[in-house]
């Protein structure tokens, strides 16, 4: 019998998301496990897998369409002896008959453009739909179909509205000619200046624009908002010698493999700090205060659409040289959207550094339901008082602790800042 494809529940927080790309097309075997298709949610793309194994038969909500909420139709997969019949009762039996002749799918071969009441009816393409099938584009051609869609990635689009590109100029070198950001990239950095205008026409201030919010960008705005109106923040700061920690992280480097940050340094301190002061590896909820197993540290990245925060899951028990590898590619997922939903929610405390921009010290927000996040400041030379009363130089950073003062007290959170920064400024510690 045939199987219904459905969009699946891709993150505790989304009722639902943007259907980013198919990667199968109609007609294509798939193998229980295949990625069919791929799904763009506010923080992450997330990959849809097939449970069952035979024939696509029918892509029912084309790429590009936007909003699809969680439980609709996206497509028909037929079983091994199934006929084209099967699709069409598949659809009836959910509860709504496909239509006939509907717009193609980017594929190429033909979609249905209603399945039940609860399917794709109601969820609409970023685009109009295409003239001709998108199999004719061929990846050497504009992903602009003449007099129809243009073919290009939701994230391709957002790059072209903010840097002023036209994309009908673009050449796609995406699956089927699709526009996708590296072609976006490449006309911007070879824009020309055009010298030959009068130099008024050149210094004329440009017009205002307007760039649609994404929906990382509403999550982000809405999660915030609710933290900074809901959660009672309360804020503690303190100096960390670092001169031994810059040295020990020196020495490391010699000839490893692994090249440790100090961020790396910072989110292990962190984790042992929570397994001496367990009372700040909380989250708060209304009927609770939970304390977690694990040390599971969030690390604040920042990427084009806005700020994403991957866990290091278990940093306590972790090497210095597991956390840097696990950072790294957590970090470089992030930036382009893979990381999977279980990789960035939850999380024990989140460390959000901005010391390599020179900033000297912040207040971070707090991401609920964690009941804190620390700032890291830079690390520069000051002078301070040495232990023998004189004034000496040296390397100092500032750490703020934001922290929720429903579940976590005053005391509690000055007693892991000295827990933290015992560890930072005896740094063979962090090692063991």
């Amino acid at each position: 019998m045939a199987h219904l494809i459905k969009l699946p529940s891709v993150a505790a927080d989304t009722s639902g998301g943007n259907l980013h790309q198919w990667l199968k097309q109609e007609g294509d075997t798939v193998a229980v496990g295949d990625a069919l298709a791929e799904i763009e949610t506010e923080k992450a793309i997330v990959e849809i897998n097939a449970e069952h194994a035979g024939v696509l038969g029918r892509i029912v909500v084309p790429a590009g369409a936007a909003n699809v909420p969680i439980n609709t139709v996206i497509g028909v997969l037929l079983a091994q002896g199934d006929d084209a019949s099967a699709i069409d009762r598949a659809l009836a039996e959910h509860g709504g008959a496909a239509a006939k002749n509907a717009e193609p799918a980017s594929g190429g071969a033909a979609s249905a453009a209603t399945t039940s009441g609860a399917a794709a009816a109601a969820v609409a393409p970023t685009a109009p739909a295409p003239a001709t099938p998108a199999s004719t584009v061929s990846p050497a051609s504009s992903a602009a179909v003449p007099g129809g869609r243009l073919f290009a990635s939701p994230l391709a689009r957002r790059l072209a509205a903010q840097w002023h590109v036209d994309l009908l100029g673009v050449t796609g070198t995406g699956p089927h000619g699709r526009i996708v950001r590296r072609d976006v990239e490449a006309v911007r950095d070879r824009a020309p200046v055009d010298a030959a205008a009068p130099l008024g026409a050149r210094a004329a201030r440009p017009a205002a624009r307007r760039v649609p919010h994404t929906g990382m960008r509403r999550a982000i705005a809405r999660r915030l908002t609710e933290s900074k109106q809901h959660v009672p923040h309360f804020y503690l700061s303190v100096d960390c010698k670092m001169d031994a920690l810059l040295a020990l992280r020196a020495q490391a480097n010699q000839g490893g493999t692994v090249k440790l940050s100090v961020n790396d340094f910072i989110v292990r301190a962190a984790a042992l700090a929570l397994r001496e002061v367990p009372e700040v590896n909380v989250s708060w909820h209304e009927d609770a205060i939970e304390y977690h197993a694990g040390a599971d540290i969030s690390v604040a990245v920042a990427t084009d659409g806005g700020l994403v925060t991957p866990i290091v899951r278990d940093a306590d028990v972790k090497p210095l040289s597991a956390i840097a590898g696990e950072i790294v590619e957590l970090a470089g997922r992030a930036k382009i959207n893979r990381l999977k939903p279980e990789e960035f929610t939850g999380g024990s405390l989140t460390v959000s550094n901005l010391g390599m921009y020179g900033i000297r010290e912040f207040a971070a927000i707090i991401n609920p339901p964690q009941a804190a996040i620390l700032a890291v400041g830079a690390a520069e030379r000051r002078p301070i008082v040495g232990d023998d009363g004189e004034l000496v130089a040296a390397t100092v950073m500032t750490v703020t602790l934001s922290a929720d003062h429903r579940a976590v007290d005053g005391a509690v959170g000055a007693r892991w800042l000295a827990a933290l920064r015992t560890l930072i400024e005896n740094p063979v510690r962090i090692l063991l």
